[in-house]
């Protein structure tokens, strides 16, 4: 018989909820949505780093170095190091916001309910989801150009398809995404243990390759594309801002995937172990590659599927596309359609199952992609190039999700205590529907963003967008919850 009233438990740290008749019936659950029982959390440490390996490998990290010189005006040297130390500070947001989702095993929508209200969490749900479902088209479109020049090694003739190729790779490669996440989380996990492997050994096998060809030497000492003289600070600190925000997306739904870790110790270190280094490194090679590009296939060549396109022998580029498509699939399941999947299922969960949502997350990414491939088909003619659209989107969006990452972490650790009423994040008689606090604490930050974009005086707050709208964001917040007298600790059972 069905119990009425939801129980939960705990065992070693982690909660379990055992859902009653007053969850099950609520309209604010679903399956998919539901916690992690603690029986399915199996992600070790090892799993966690494949995870953040598999994500980090892929075509915008190699590209990192050369987005740094070219738009940020820094020196080969300052941007690796700008790579690093970013990667570096966010994993603080990113282990943080990690804790409520290994101990109550809830996804990033259910989370955010706690700091923005059942209902209002759809907004900055929708604003997450909108970012993923646009890098899900950017990278989907390097992996569709990956299967093009796969066919075109294998079948001559494919290669006189040209932009109708690259579109058709496009939606092929796009569909096996999208059945890798409808698959589930264990999918993804062993997509990502296996790929780690594979892709370490993609990036040694090119950096042999290029290595005979560059002199680190006068790669470091090129100089940088800045006014003369101008001091280093701010330019280092706004390509800072850009890697921060990078991972921006990953600090705020990093729940999404802590529910499915054994502990909280194998989410921190996995976490360390898999991202800082490899971000760098990856990086690094990218710089490296770019540099001996000139020499190795005589022309200038920023991203590698372009660049391994060049190679003369048919099966080296075969094996090269094929372990450069699993390096994007490793990244674009993870990365972009995971959290969006669980975004969308957060408006209406009784209605929007994972299938659902997963099909509605690559529709959207495919409209966002639509000029780009209208281009390829020789429909339209356009001068907006993809590499242009993704650098700047680096700054401005991170200056958006700033705040909410600071609002997560503040609502968690100082207003909640750690403490959070875990079937009542799936009802509405706990949280309120709307909570205020939040909104004020997350608009205020984007307006004066918006308002230094027309202010010279001004203009550092948002080149420094994440660092200004996250600390002033969590300032604003947890000033607003202590004036209005919120209760510090919810009890964790019901």
């Amino acid at each position: 018989m069905q119990q009425n009233r939801s129980q939960v438990t705990e065992r070693d740290g982690l909660f379990e909820l055992e859902a009653g008749s007053d969850v099950l019936d609520s309209p604010r659950y679903n399956h998919d949505m539901a916690p992690t029982k603690v029986r399915e959390r199996t992600w070790n440490k090892w799993h966690i780093t494949a995870l953040w390996v598999g994500m980090s490998i892929c075509v915008p990290t190699y590209t990192l170095g050369g987005v740094l010189t070219a738009y940020f005006g820094l020196t080969v040297g300052e941007a690796l190091l700008a790579i690093l130390f970013a990667n570096v500070i966010v994993l603080i947001p990113l282990t943080l916001n990690a804790f409520p989702g290994t101990k109550y095993g809830i996804p990033f929508p259910v989370l955010l309910r706690s700091s923005f209200g059942i209902l209002g969490s759809n907004v900055p749900c929708l604003i997450r989801a909108l970012v993923a479902c646009g890098w899900f088209g950017i990278q989907t479109m390097f992996g569709g150009l990956a299967i093009h020049l796969f066919l075109g090694s294998v079948f001559e003739g494919w290669k006189s398809l040209g932009g109708t190729g690259e579109v058709i790779g496009f939606m092929i490669f796009w569909a096996l995404n999208l059945w890798v996440v409808i698959r589930g989380a264990e999918s993804i996990k062993w997509l990502e243990t296996l790929s780690a492997p594979l892709l370490v050994a993609v990036g040694i096998g090119l950096l042999v390759w290029a290595m005979p060809n560059v002199s680190m030497t006068e790669l470091l000492a090129i100089p940088a594309k800045r006014p003369e003289g101008a001091s280093v600070v701010s330019y280092f600190a706004a390509g800072l801002t850009a890697m921060v925000g990078f991972w921006a997306t990953l600090s705020l739904n990093i729940p999404d995937f802590s529910r499915y870790a054994k502990s909280q110790k194998d989410q921190i270190l996995g976490q360390i172990f898999g991202l800082p280094l490899t971000m760098f490194l990856f990086a690094s090679l990218g710089v490296i590659m770019t540099a001996a590009s000139v020499k190795l296939v005589g022309v200038t060549v920023s991203d590698p599927v372009s660049l391994i396109g060049h190679i003369q022998s048919p099966v080296w580029v075969a094996v090269a596309m094929a372990l450069i498509i699993i390096a994007t699939l490793s990244t674009n399941t993870a990365a972009n359609i995971v959290s969006p999947t669980n975004d969308f299922q957060n408006i209406a969960p009784k209605v929007i199952n994972r299938t659902k949502a997963v099909l509605l997350t690559g529709f959207v990414g495919l409209l966002l992609m639509g000029h780009e491939l209208l281009k390829k088909l020789g429909l339209i003619v356009s001068d907006v190039s993809l590499e242009t659209v993704y650098s700047n989107w680096l700054l401005g969006y991170s200056s958006l999700l700033g705040p909410i990452a600071g609002i997560m972490v503040v609502d968690y650790f100082l207003i909640k205590k750690q403490q959070l009423d875990l079937a009542g994040l799936y009802r509405d008689d706990v949280y309120p529907a709307w909570n205020w606090a939040g909104f004020v604490a997350f608009g205020v930050p984007v307006v004066l963003t918006l308002l230094s974009l027309g202010s010279d005086a001004f203009s550092w707050f948002y080149s420094y967008g994440w660092f200004t709208g996250s600390a002033l964001g969590g300032i604003i917040y947890y000033g607003l919850c202590v004036m209005r007298a919120q209760p510090s600790v919810v009890k964790s059972a019901v």
